[in-house]
């Protein structure tokens, strides 16, 4: 299939340094913000790209639940794929693809597991059919058939029939600690705007133009 025609020049915005925040934390939040207000299909939608023992690179679609200077969280069964890779190797990069916006955003950095209180507090406030998934998946596992898991689903559900459900030991949070951000805005010609932050040891941020 020839895809040599799909083409879209971009003309919705331009991104100048005199326009940038100089903290990489303002300018993400600005950005993030304006995805909310122009109704982004789940703004909070992110790739993140991890890597095996192998050196064979993963890539999946996660939810950011929340972030502030300390980090980007993200929950997930600690007992999968990327929870595995990433106890390997904590190197990860993510990437918001604001794509109605012209825009994206790439984040490299390190990812840590919150503490166990910081997921409970968390966990409690997911809907009770979430709370439930979390139990029955055994994330990236593979299964026989869809039953398997509405067998386990019914199982969890008598065991939880009364009082709050339970935060799975093998469930929680990891929290990304950025050293790097990359702002892209594109523009017309295929002339884009790139903005990179780089965090040096004292903990501000560097800001630097990228050619396209």
């Amino acid at each position: 299939m020839d895809l040599s025609d799909m083409r879209l020049d971009y003309s919705e915005g331009e991104l100048r340094r005199s326009s940038l925040r100089d903290d990489a934390w303002e300018q993400f939040a600005l950005w993030f913000d304006q995805a909310c207000e122009e109704d982004v299909h789940e703004p909070n939608a992110f790739s993140l790209a991890t890597v095996s023992a192998d050196s064979q690179p993963s890539l999946r679609t996660v939810l950011l639940k929340y972030f502030d200077q300390n980090g980007l969280v993200f929950f997930t069964n600690y007992e999968s794929n990327k929870a595995m890779e990433i106890a390997a190797n904590n190197k990860v990069s993510m990437l918001f693809p604001w794509l109605t916006l012209q825009r994206q955003v790439i984040i490299k950095g390190g990812a840590v597991k919150v503490s166990a209180a910081e997921s409970l507090k968390y966990f409690l406030k997911r809907p009770k059919d979430s709370q439930l998934g979390a139990w029955i998946s055994r994330q990236s596992s593979v299964i026989s058939s869809r039953q398997v898991l509405e067998s386990k689903l019914a199982e969890i559900k008598a065991r939880f029939t009364k009082g709050d459900i339970s935060l799975p030991p093998f469930w929680g949070g990891f929290r990304i600690e950025p050293q790097s951000f990359e702002f892209w805005q594109g523009g017309e010609s295929r002339i884009h705007d790139r903005f990179l932050y780089t965090k040096d040891e004292a903990g501000s941020w560097g800001i630097e133009r990228l050619s396209p």
